[in-house]
């Protein structure tokens, strides 16, 4: 624990002027964010007697190592450098939103050049229209299916559409009349961006037009004796009116607006927001947060707001925005939600009427979305904690281990061996940390040098970012730059700010495996010098709890919460691995020299690999031996040794320090990044940018 006296930056050194600041722990970790309109007046408040400050203030403050921060020349700027710093670093003590899932949005790709229909999470693209976003994807797909006999838009993937093309043959829905088949040309490019212009509008609220136009048709229809066609645009307006049923509506006047609800009590505040878009509410969305300090509602409000348009502009943001309390001060909100928008956007409190009768509604359900978190919540806190106790006792650990990280092996038949690291915060996933590594530099199926050689790899990294960390900055640690910053270390980020993979050490290694796998996660640390990390592995059968340098097992009762959580890790880990190496063996198999043999299908092919267990052996073995694979005859076997002769790989280049096989670029994909083994002394060198997230799509 810090004492907050000890980088307290010295009288008169913080400017009188509006900014963001930033606390970082000892390991240069951004683990808060905040923003001010007097530097020295909110930074004051930090450095007080420590029993006056709110229990997670006084936490944050006591974890910091040290403080420093950016002058702006408006409020406006300082919030929006403050969300991009909260975005950019996910700092611990922020105000964090528990229900992080991805909602999920109608969206038509008005980018294309035949516009699709389709659910979508996550970041939003440019030049795709979206709508919602809803509570469950059944509900978009519902609505969708009831918009399409009129909206015939195309839903399917590029695959299928591809498919179509080729085949000249439309997908089920082109035949039913739920696609318009642009595919086979049915309708051409620009006919069927006026149908998808048309089903946004309709989305968008403007039902009126449309449905007094089809309604018109109806009638003409009828006049000509043309019933079959009355009949289908009678059909079609039922369809549209039990799809606009769906959203019933609460405000007469057609108001497009967000309302923003609170409820609260001394540690968290639960966000409800109701989209109300042509007086129908389109959309309901909530989270859970937890108050890092004594923060008013009209703060917790800017926070969601924040959260809400900090990445919309246009449309997305509605001309009027209701909310329980303002934000003090509201101009330069108001102004930022102006800028997002590109026009005047009014925040304002309802104070009567109907619009005050749908808040009231509103804050009903952040109540009641606090009052469930808080049933749910309590016992997991609580849980949670025993569970990290209860490890550190059985561990003999001085702290409870906060950061947890896990290392599982897989491979197949020492095929494809590959190394995952999980890693666990508080007792949660961490899954923005997650790592994944190949192992090359030796095969076979020897899980123990797979697991030295991963540990040895991961914390060389570490060891290689602390040295140059150390050299960072030497003398006053609050010293700042010409912007009025404090300069990062370069050894804790990245060349585009972010921090670095493996700059943060954890409390405990958990290794999957017994004593073997422990004694070389242990003598890869030790050979790296590294005292201070706790190391321990649970072995499946009997989960039992295996320590470095001891002859009998800690044996932990199986109704303990902190077998439970190591179990969890271990797990996690396995599943991370598996999924990894599954992934390679599928991307081996595709690209298999097999996949140029004439007539050899994949039965025989599976029965081929099954047999030899690899391409590598297939290729050694003769034709006798192939023959003896179940309907292989010997002309397919000559075939087969032919092809695989002719495609054989060439000589790996070898590190000559080490005599290791050296990595090369052919299995790099998306996802978190598997990391390469460079010579002796040297710092392990990892994936792209890009290849940063563990996090599974």
């Amino acid at each position: 624990m810090a004492d907050p006296s000890s980088y307290r930056p010295r009288p008169g050194q913080i400017p009188d002027s509006p900014g963001v600041y930033k606390f970082r722990d000892e390991h240069r970790r951004v683990i808060y964010v905040g923003k001010a309109k007097s530097l020295r007046q909110r930074l004051a408040n930090y450095f007080q007697d420590l029993a006056g400050l709110h229990p997670r203030t006084r936490s944050m403050v006591t974890t910091a190592a040290s403080v420093e921060w950016t002058v702006v020349s408006t409020e406006v700027e300082a919030l929006q450098l403050e969300y991009s710093w909260i975005k950019e670093f996910d700092p611990r003590f922020n105000v964090k939103y528990r229900d992080d899932k991805s909602y999920p949005y109608l969206a038509v790709t008005m980018n294309e050049e035949f516009p699709r229909v389709q659910v979508m999470r996550g970041h939003k693209k440019k030049g795709v229209r979206y709508f919602g976003p809803y509570a469950h994807a059944w509900a978009i797909r519902d609505t969708v299916d009831l918009l399409l006999r009129v909206f015939p838009v195309r839903t399917c993937s590029a695959g299928v559409f591809k498919n179509a093309a080729r085949t000249g043959r439309p997908c089920l829905l082109g035949y039913i009349g739920k696609c318009s088949a642009p595919c086979v040309e049915r309708i051409s490019a620009e006919d069927h961006q006026d149908l998808a212009e048309e089903f946004c509008d309709f989305m968008a609220g403007r039902t009126g037009t449309y449905l007094r136009r089809l309604e018109k048709q109806m009638a003409e229809a009828a006049e000509e004796l043309e019933y079959e066609r009355a009949a289908r645009l009678r059909d079609d307006i039922e369809a549209l009116k039990k799809a606009m049923e769906k959203n019933a509506v609460v405000l007469a006047d057609a108001t497009d607006a967000d309302l923003v609800a609170v409820a609260e009590d001394e540690l968290e505040a639960a966000v409800q927001i109701f989209h109300v878009r042509g007086g129908r509410v389109r959309g309901q969305r909530g989270w859970v947060t937890d108050k890092v300090e004594e923060i008013t509602t009209g703060a917790l409000v800017e926070h969601a707001l924040q959260q809400l348009y900090g990445e919309e502009t246009g449309d997305a943001v509605p001309r009027e925005v209701l909310v329980p309390a303002l934000p003090e001060p509201v101009e330069p909100v108001q102004q930022w939600l102006t800028d997002r928008r590109g026009s005047n956007v009014s925040l304002r409190i309802p104070q009567r009427g109907d619009k005050k009768a749908l808040m009231e509604t509103v804050q009903r359900n952040a109540q009641q979305a606090l009052v469930l978190h808080k049933t749910k919540r309590a016992s997991d806190l609580t849980t949670r904690s025993r569970a990290l106790e209860e490890i550190a006792d059985a561990l003999d650990l001085d702290s409870a281990p906060l950061r947890i990280e896990c290392y599982d092996i897989s491979h197949l038949q020492g095929d494809d061996v590959v190394a995952s690291m999980v890693v666990f915060e508080d007792g949660l996933q961490r899954k923005s940390e997650y790592r994944r590594f190949q192992i090359k530099g030796f095969g076979g199926q020897d899980d123990v040098r797979s697991m030295h050689e991963v540990i040895t790899r991961r914390f060389r990294r570490y060891l290689a970012e602390k040295e140059r960390t150390g050299e960072w900055a030497e003398g006053d640690p609050h010293v700042m730059n010409g912007s009025g910053e404090v300069p990062a270390a370069p050894g804790v980020v990245e060349d585009d700010g972010r921090p670095k993979r493996f700059a943060y050490p954890p409390q405990l290694v958990v290794v999957d495996g017994g004593r073997p796998q422990v004694a070389a996660a242990q003598r890869a640390l030790d050979e790296l010098g590294i005292d201070d990390i706790a190391v321990c592995g649970l072995a499946k059968r009997l989960e039992e709890v295996w320590l470095p340098g001891e002859e009998d097992p800690v044996i932990l009762p199986r109704s303990s919460e902190g077998l439970y959580l190591l179990q969890r890790v271990r797990d996690e880990a396995h599943r991370f691995a598996i999924t990894y190496q599954r992934v390679k063996r599928a991307k081996r198999f595709r690209s298999s020299p097999l996949d140029d043999v004439p007539g050899l299908g994949d039965t025989r092919k599976q029965a081929l690999i099954k047999h030899f267990g690899s391409v590598k052996k297939l290729r050694s073995a003769t034709i006798d031996q192939i023959c003896e694979v179940p309907g292989i005859g010997r002309k397919t076997a000559e075939t087969i040794a032919v092809a695989l002769a002719q495609s054989a790989p060439a000589v790996p280049a070898v590190n000559t320090a080490t005599g290791e096989i050296m990595e090369d670029d052919e299995d790099r994909d998306n996802g978190a990044p598997e990391t390469t083994a460079g010579a002796p002394g040297e710092p392990v060198t990892a994936g792209s940018p890009d290849e940063r997230r563990g996090q599974e799509t």
